[in-house]
């Protein structure tokens, strides 16, 4: 298994500018920042966060439960002449097939790409299974979708002594029980493991101890930061800006005039520091999904398979959230990435799938024909009516966080 300790030789050389006195000091603990009643110069608590990623979701469920898939490139979704490709094998990624991307597309790129369609009801029960694996080791599980999640395992529930055994034990867990694989990064803070899970996919582990932090974050591109998509690149890469190194280079004020609201995340990240919790119940104003697409849509057609995937997306986050709301939004971004919003409220709200897709399908034809090509589509549900349900709990019923372990290892 192939650990964070194992950096690579930049990563050594930006630790040996480190102790040398140079440019990547040790992560700051002490900041003004206000964290779960804490003082402005109070250090936030060490936190243990773990970051699990399921690889290949959707297409390592159906090449679990279908042999004959197993080993071959497979796209979930995308069959439609003009369908949307939801998500990929790794056997197809050698090719170049990935999410967003139309079908027709993924199948110039792999002549011998087999199609499947999504199946939903079995991912949702499938990562029902993987909550309760999580649950075993923390009551702090703030999922990000079907596939993922953040873990803080601080209070070491289990007694397993460090995050990585507690990782690896839940690694252990969906191997044997669900038949798949996922991958894991354990580090200080939420940004960073995020970040981690994806350096040994698939299914490996990635740990980032916080004296490792900031030299880490100074390796990474700076496409790699959360909000940073191929605008915001490609204005860094003008500003000379390839790097957390970069980045964390530049004055506050620096950030503040090129960056505008995003400059103080860009500052703290990449210094290693990111103090949000994980939160086992997020109370949320909306639910939403988006898709960027590799070729834009122009077609109505197009448009109509693409808005049915992300309607299959949102509802899924939806339901799962036991959400209703009053206020359904369309969002499109053209090839120029000039945006429009349109949106309609109804009353009594949508608590339905057939309510949800009936209001959807209404605000996208009344923008069809598109005057030009669109390169981003999105849907969201708004002025929420209902709480959102604990994510896991514990026996009470209550979202519990545990004696905080300062002393739990990494």
């Amino acid at each position: 298994m192939l650990y964070g300790a194992a950096y690579s030789n930049s990563l050594h050389r930006a630790r040996a500018d480190k102790s040398a006195g140079g440019a990547y000091p040790l992560p700051r603990w002490s900041m003004v920042l206000s964290i779960n009643g804490m003082t402005e110069n109070d250090p936030p608590v060490m936190r243990k966060i773990i970051h699990v990623d399921m690889d290949a979701f959707y297409a390592s469920v159906e090449q679990r439960d279908d042999p004959a898939l197993r080993g071959k490139p497979l796209a979930v979704g995308g069959s439609a002449k003009r369908g949307v490709v939801a998500a990929a094998s790794y056997e197809a990624r050698k090719f170049g097939v990935k999410s967003a991307m139309p079908g027709v597309t993924a199948r110039r790129r792999c002549p011998q790409l087999l199609f499947v369609k999504p199946r939903f009801e079995v991912y949702r029960a499938v990562s029902q299974q993987l909550h309760g694996i999580f649950a075993r080791y923390t009551h702090i599980i703030e999922p990000l979708s079907l596939d993922e999640a953040y873990l803080d395992v601080t209070a070491d529930l289990a007694g397993l002594g460090s995050a990585t055994a507690i990782a690896e034990a839940i690694r252990g867990d969906i191997r044997r029980e669900l038949r798949l694989t996922a991958s894991a990064g354990v580090s200080y803070n939420k940004f960073i493991a995020k970040v981690a899970s994806d350096q040994n996919k698939p299914d490996g582990v990635f740990v980032v101890r916080p004296e490792e932090g900031a030299a880490f974050v100074a390796t990474l591109p700076a496409r790699r930061f959360f909000g940073v998509g191929p605008k915001t690149a490609e204005r860094m890469s003008s500003l000379g800006i390839q790097t957390g190194a970069d980045i964390r280079a530049q004055t506050l004020g620096f950030l503040e005039q090129h960056f505008g609201k995003s400059a103080h995340y860009l500052y703290r990240a990449s210094r290693g520091e990111d103090y949000r919790a994980v939160k086992a119940d997020r109370e949320r104003k909306s639910i939403g999904g988006e898709r960027t697409y590799s070729d834009d849509l122009s077609t109505d057609e197009a448009l109509r398979d693409a808005l049915e995937h992300i309607i299959d997306i949102v509802w899924e986050r939806i339901h799962r959230n036991n959400a209703r709301g009053r206020t359904v939004t369309i969002k499109v971004k053209y090839a120029d990435f000039q945006q429009i919003t349109r949106a309609r409220s109804v009353s009594p709200p949508v608590d339905t799938r057939e309510a949800f897709e009936r209001l959807s399908r209404g605000l996208l034809e009344a923008l069809l024909p598109v005057p030009k090509g669109v390169r981003l589509l999105g849907l969201t549900l708004s002025s929420l009516e209902s709480s959102q349900e604990p994510a896991h709990t514990g026996e009470s019923g209550v979202a519990e966080s545990g004696p905080v372990q300062e002393s739990l290892a990494f």
